[in-house]
């Protein structure tokens, strides 16, 4: 989109860092290398090592219901180089065509390393300004109002946030990414609510949204009143009619199951290696990530929930969930990619070809009695 490039350019940069920690998750390696250890003896695992899968963040698609809300979306997003004062606010509610104006806070923080575009909004001030979609999804405005993160869904793809996944911002607090959303404006990553914004040193009230009839409202008018450093887009256009038809007559729909935990998704995915216990993926999901808590990236490169080095989930990586592509960050592909990879070694055969698969997933021996001592220990605990 050309409007993109334009926003993310003027958001203004602060001094906020988010740093994406590798908790030293294992990485793959492939090939005959040498076996530098001897098989030992498996070691005792501890207790605590093994928490009920039922009591962490569930792996789950929020569900959809609410209060009725009637949508009043953008039309044209502004972003001033300053907080927007209140006659200027009023002066573009005077606008012809603009029929309601909002002003929020914005900024970018950067994660790994990347800039991160956000809004600060209030909840209940900012509901009606999302797709209806949006706007009758609850999980998305209980996650505001809690102080985690919603996400763009196209934002959280591309950078590899993790839904359930908290990162910790430098030199502030720990920010969930408690769900994605189809938010429809150019530049702009997610939205965390004004608290939490104003926590993150977000600019307040710079980022302005008018709302009138489609494609009616002046982007010059907007930008006089915003001043000279501002940037402007019209957002929000659709499609004409008979294209809109004419796209959705060639892409037919795809039937995309997710499971609603990890413990299912555990389960689910075995079931693609006969033989394989889900407990082994359970206690590879612990080990690597500790069931999405942390993935990476590690600092041998290995991503996801499951830690795979690109280069073998480009040979092992499923489309676990069916929505057409094969994504490493998702515990929906990463899980049962896990499962095609250990029994392309084997693991459906049991007892040494496990061990055997299971060393594959890592080059050494003490991961393996880790993880197979794991996998006992849950085995233990649903029996």
């Amino acid at each position: 989109m050309s409007a993109l490039p334009s926003v993310r350019g003027l958001m203004i940069v602060l001094a906020v860092v988010v740093s994406v920690g590798a908790a030293g998750a294992f990485a793959f390696a492939l090939g005959d290398e040498k076996e530098k250890e001897k098989d030992p003896a498996p070691s005792a695992v501890r207790k605590d090592e093994t928490p009920r899968l039922d009591t962490l963040v569930p792996v789950k698609e929020f569900g959809q219901g609410g209060p009725g809300i009637t949508v009043t979306p953008p039309r044209v997003l502004g972003i001033a180089g300053a907080t927007v004062a209140k006659q200027t606010r009023l002066a573009l509610g005077g606008l012809k065509h603009v029929q309601k104006v909002i002003v929020v806070d914005a900024g970018s923080v950067k994660v790994a390393g990347t800039g991160v575009n956000l809004l600060a909004v209030e909840p209940s001030e900012y509901r009606s300004w999302t797709p209806q979609a949006v706007a009758d999804q609850p999980e998305v405005w209980s996650a505001l109002a809690r102080g985690e993160l919603v996400a763009d869904t196209a934002a959280a793809r591309r950078f590899g946030l993790v839904l359930g996944a908290s990162y910790q911002i430098d030199g502030g607090p720990r920010l969930r990414v408690a769900a994605s959303a189809t938010l429809g404006l150019p530049g702009v990553d997610g939205i965390v609510s004004t608290e939490v914004g104003r926590s993150l040193g977000l600019m307040e009230g710079v980022a302005v949204l008018l709302h009138g009839k489609e494609g009616k409202i002046g982007e010059a008018g907007v930008r006089k009143l915003l001043g000279k450093d501002a940037q402007v887009v019209t957002v929000g256009r659709v499609s004409p009619p008979a294209q809109r038809q004419a796209q959705t007559q060639t892409q037919p729909e795809k039937q995309v199951v997710r499971q609603g935990s990890y413990l299912d998704l555990y389960k689910a995915a075995a079931t693609r290696c006969p033989g394989l216990s889900w407990t082994v993926l359970a206690a590879i999901g612990q080990v690597e990530s500790s069931h999405g808590r942390n993935n990476g990236p590690s600092s041998a490169g290995a991503l996801g929930p499951m830690q795979f080095m690109p280069a073998t989930w480009k040979s092992y990586g499923v489309d676990g969930d069916g929505d057409g592509r094969k994504d490493i960050w998702s515990p929906y592909d990463a899980v049962p990619g896990a499962a095609n990879y250990l029994c392309a070694n084997g693991a459906g055969q049991g007892g040494q070809k496990l061990r055997k698969a299971v060393w594959f997933y890592n080059h050494s021996w003490d991961y393996v009695n880790k993880v197979l001592g794991l996998s006992e220990a849950y085995a233990r605990t649903y029996a």
